[in-house]
């Protein structure tokens, strides 16, 4: 019976090294994420609806939401709150305006 060892992976500099390492502050770990992307989401509110209702759909159809109008919106990254905010027009495009960040531990303000 033989193995075969895969040949080593590229080897980290030092300064990588500090990055992962534990004891290191959190900011010098940043440089290794800024190239990952991430999927931001943002919500204007949600509706629970019956698949009979969801087939009756036409187009020009309004669909009242959850959340009052002018009421903030949620942003989510990868799933996860991670703020709220105002949303905005940018030219020809919408975007939103970052009220206020949540702590990732409680969903609360941070």
């Amino acid at each position: 019976m033989s193995f075969q060892v895969p040949p080593p992976g590229p080897s980290l500099s030092p300064a990588d090294e500090a990055a992962i390492d534990e004891s290191a502050p959190p900011a010098v770990a940043y440089h290794l994420l800024r190239d990952v992307e991430v999927e931001i989401t943002l919500e204007i509110g949600r509706r629970r609806m019956r698949i009979a209702d969801v087939l009756k759909l036409a187009p020009g159809q309004t669909l009242a939401l959850s959340k009052a109008a002018g009421e903030p919106l949620d942003l989510y990254v990868n799933g996860r709150l991670l703020g709220r905010g105002e949303a905005v027009v940018v030219g020809d495009r919408y975007g939103v305006r970052i009220t206020e960040l949540v702590s990732a531990e409680t969903g609360r303000r941070a």
